[in-house]
């Protein structure tokens, strides 16, 4: 039986600002566990001088700054890391966060999609600011991402930014002079990014956010790592429109709750996102240097 994560003040703030924190949302044994395996695949790392691994859509599944030497190892994402780890996929499964989610988006939960994305100490990797929906149009947009905190996630090692409110507002273009940058143009991003807040806490807390939030996150500038596992659920009856970007084998599994064979629409538009063909999105958003800004 699901336990009642979110009390109804909390229910409601998510509902106006589009995101919620949860604290303990893992338990010490399962941070444990997936800190460890992200650990060796740092290690595995040093061996590789580009991205490496298969996944289901032939693209790699561990991607590599630029600046990635065996010496100083930067793996910034692993691509759908529960079809290559038992720890994650239980995590994915069970989790006080997850409980959370079907308060909100239930009580009939499927999984979509995840990854890690890393920082590691003086990483030069920025999140460009972005609205996940724009990368996956489904029927409807009752999808949530999970962000767990593997590291305590602090001001100054590169914090989710999140701008409250967004999500119930327009959905913004991510092509731009007919690219994909998958980010928002310089004006938009003007626009909000005073608004926005940071998300920290210690690790094994996680962070809900809305499919339609805007949301970026500056390099790392300390000396301490920054890691996220993110898991993204969505209603099991919000339909995929186009072939998921972080392809699984365990996407549409129902995770709380019962399958229905039922299919809910809402009424948006938007221009269909180009699928990527590399290691992940992060070389989408490179292209918005000469696009967006």
């Amino acid at each position: 039986m699901s336990n009642k994560v979110l009390c109804a003040a909390e229910i409601e703030a998510y509902w106006a600002n589009g995101y919620a924190f949860v604290e303990n949302a893992l338990s010490p044994p399962q941070l444990a566990a997936i800190q460890g395996d992200f650990a060796a695949w740092v290690e595995e790392s040093r061996g590789h001088s580009e991205p490496y691994g298969d996944t289901p859509a032939d693209r790699p599944r561990f991607d590599l700054e630029v600046d990635h030497t065996p010496q100083r190892p930067a793996l910034r994402r692993v691509a759908s890391p529960v079809d290559v780890s038992d720890a994650y996929l239980e995590v994915m499964r069970n989790n006080r966060a997850l409980d959370a989610v079907a308060q909100l988006i239930g009580p009939n939960v499927e999984y979509n999609n995840s990854k890690i994305n890393a920082k590691q100490p003086g990483s030069a990797t920025e999140v460009r600011y972005h609205q996940d929906f724009m990368f996956q149009p489904h029927t409807n947009e009752d999808l949530i991402a999970v962000l767990f905190f593997l590291d305590d996630v602090t001001l100054e090692n590169g914090p989710l930014k999140v701008v409250p409110g967004t999500h119930r507002g327009d959905l913004f273009d991510h092509w731009h002079d007919g690219v994909y940058t998958g980010t928002v143009s310089a004006e938009v991003e003007a626009a909000h990014v005073g608004r926005a807040v940071p998300v920290y806490g210690p690790a094994g807390s996680a962070c809900l956010m809305h499919t339609r939030l805007l949301h970026g996150s500056a390099p790392n500038n300390s000396d301490a790592p920054r890691t996220l596992f993110i898991c993204e659920y969505r209603a099991e009856d919000s339909k995929p429109l186009q072939v998921n970007h972080l392809p699984s084998r365990h996407e549409g599994e129902v995770v709380r709750g019962v399958r229905t064979n039922r299919v809910r629409c809402s009424a948006y538009e938007m221009e269909y996102p180009e699928v990527p063909t590399g290691a992940s999105f992060f070389s989408q958003q490179a292209k918005a240097g000469g696009a967006a800004r």
